[in-house]
């Protein structure tokens, strides 16, 4: 199968820009002494702007080439895996984000799971994703379906209710413009 990310990885950030990370800083009420996953963080060009703002930063992801340019930012460490089974013991992280990210995920009720097992009760997660509910972002699922890139966009109250599902609250919170972040803590 044909990975766009392997593709793409060594142009990535300069094709993609810098991510405007000041309100996930907010969102996920950093700085906190802890650890932080970054799920689906391709080549980490979110996370490393909180370097500074926690103890250590993991970046799981299943393409390598993504991986490999993580590995050049510095103080990330970089997994492959993917988010469904997540190589961590229960209540591993403080923080965990994901970016732009859920919508390729191959199972993505079974990552809400995993991801809630790695969380530590009090610990606070943050998925933010393209609000499908916008026509810009239709455009990019339709474009994405063209490419074959397997993504699955779902509205906001949708990844809400899976997360219900598993029998975790969250709230919304629109940027007002492109994407939408889930917030949930474990309790």
């Amino acid at each position: 199968m044909l990975d766009h990310f392997d593709i793409v990885a060594a142009v990535y950030d300069k094709v993609i820009g810098k991510h405007d990370a000041s309100r996930l800083q907010h969102v996920l009420k950093l700085p906190v002494e802890g650890i932080l996953l970054d799920a689906g963080g391709g080549t980490g060009r979110v996370s490393q702007q909180f370097r500074n703002l926690v103890r250590t930063i993991f970046i799981t992801d299943i393409s390598l080439a993504m991986l490999k340019q993580a590995s050049t930012k510095g103080d990330l460490i970089s997994i492959n895996s993917h988010v469904e089974t997540l190589p961590f013991p229960d209540d591993t992280f403080d923080r965990i984000l994901v970016v732009d990210a859920f919508h390729h995920f191959c199972d993505q009720k079974k990552a809400l799971q995993d991801l809630v097992r790695v969380l530590k009760p009090g610990g606070l997660a943050v998925i933010e994703e393209p609000d499908i509910n916008k026509f810009s972002v239709k455009i990019v699922a339709i474009l994405e379906k063209l490419a074959l890139m397997r993504s699955h966009f779902h509205s906001p109250r949708k990844i809400q209710q899976m997360l219900s599902d598993i029998h975790i609250h969250s709230i919304l919170e629109s940027d007002g413009h492109f994407s939408v972040h889930i917030i949930f803590s474990k309790g």
